[in-house]
């Protein structure tokens, strides 16, 4: 395993909708894959030996949260993230470029040297530059970097966009160059345009020019609607290169993946299965259930009987329900992890139907029920 190369493979497709493989030398990655947010080193709420009983593969780092604190020195101390959170499958990391739009108040873009920010912590300045944030990365020891990208608020300013993309593109071009050859890791490019189909494939072009390993669509589950969202992606993804893995950063929900890998979507993460487990918000095959509901402050049945993870079968609504009530941390704890597992049993599901040439009647059936 540890000479394996990054590489994809594509084996089985049913219309757009893909399975495939991503090998890395620190594991396989089974396409469409969910990947779990640790912003800080953490999947919040879980232990790392639960998170691999959900069937978690492939984790979620970010480079700025990551180099604020707690700092590259430390992380070089320990060869990177993986040892430092005892987490030795594959971990992604963001650039640090959605920070840019996130923290627009405490940063400054300059073209040529990257975003200028002013610490969320303490105020401490700082400059994240494409070769920093690399940099950073290669300190986390990701086996999946992103370039630096500007991912602007959703904009219908079109002068705004065609500049995201030209800063985008520049810092691209020099995330490459630090990057470097390194077969076991993969680099991906970030696509931005927002809602405009023709600057997307603008930008689209212009990323495959520079020839990354992977292409992710950025930009998007800041604030248009669902309908937006699949319009653009159907519009744009069948011009992705078909033998490199597809990315979509920051979503989503259920029927947002499930929309997204019906146009031919390969990877996804997303907050919402802990964020939603720390509000008392479960995902079930039966749709959400609020916990915090009264409804449930009777109800004996557990929010799945045949999950024996972590004995998530043992405990009841009621319960869950009254420790919720009761401010308990159990209660966030044993949401979140049926959250993560219900989302990784999900993808199970949609790479089975893909494989049987069954995907239309699962979506069907999903988005008619729920």
């Amino acid at each position: 395993m540890k000479d394996l190369e990054f590489s994809f493979e594509l084996i089985a497709q049913d219309e757009k909708a893909r399975v495939g493989r991503i090998s890395t030398h620190r594991g396989m990655v089974d396409t469409p894959a969910f990947m779990p947010v640790g912003t800080l080193g953490t999947v919040k709420g879980i232990f790392t030996d639960d998170l691999l009983s959900t069937g978690s593969q492939i984790i979620l780092g970010n480079t700025y949260h990551l180099m604020i604190r707690p700092g590259t020195e430390v992380l070089d101390l320990f060869g990177g993230l993986h040892n430092y959170m005892n987490w030795q499958k594959p971990i992604l990391t963001d650039s640090g470029g959605f920070q840019i739009m996130s923290l627009a108040k405490l940063n400054k873009i300059d073209v040529d040297i990257g975003a200028v920010f002013s610490s969320h912590l303490d105020g401490k300045k700082f400059v994240l530059s494409p070769e920093k944030s690399i940099q950073i990365q290669k300190s986390i020891n990701s086996d999946i970097m992103m370039v630096l990208d500007e991912c602007p608020a959703l904009t219908n300013d079109k002068e705004k966009l065609i500049k995201a993309i030209d800063i985008s593109s520049n810092w691209a071009r020099r995330c490459k160059i630090e990057f470097g050859k390194n077969k076991k890791k993969g680099l991906f490019g970030i696509v931005q345009g927002g809602l405009d189909k023709n600057l997307r494939l603008d930008s689209l072009e212009k990323l495959i020019k520079i020839d990354f390993d992977g292409y992710a669509m950025g930009g998007l589950a800041v604030g248009e609607t669902q309908a937006e969202m699949f319009n653009i992606l159907n519009s744009v993804v069948d011009y992705m290169p078909k033998n490199k893995p597809r990315y979509l950063m920051g979503v989503g929900t259920p029927s947002d993946m499930l929309g997204a890998v019906k146009s031919g979507i390969d990877m996804f993460d997303c907050v919402i299965p802990t964020r939603s487990g720390r509000t008392g918000l479960a995902f079930t095959w039966e749709g959400k259930l609020n916990l915090r509901n009264a409804k449930y402050q009777k109800d004996k049945s557990p929010l799945d009987k045949d999950v024996t993870l972590c004995g998530l079968n043992t405990y009841s609504k009621s319960y869950l329900n009254h420790l919720i009530k009761s401010n308990e941390i159990l209660a966030s704890m044993l949401i979140s992890i049926h959250n993560v597992n219900f989302y990784q049993q999900f993808m199970v599901e949609i790479r089975r139907s893909i494989k049987e040439g069954n995907f239309d009647n699962f979506y069907n059936n999903y988005i008619k029920k729920f």
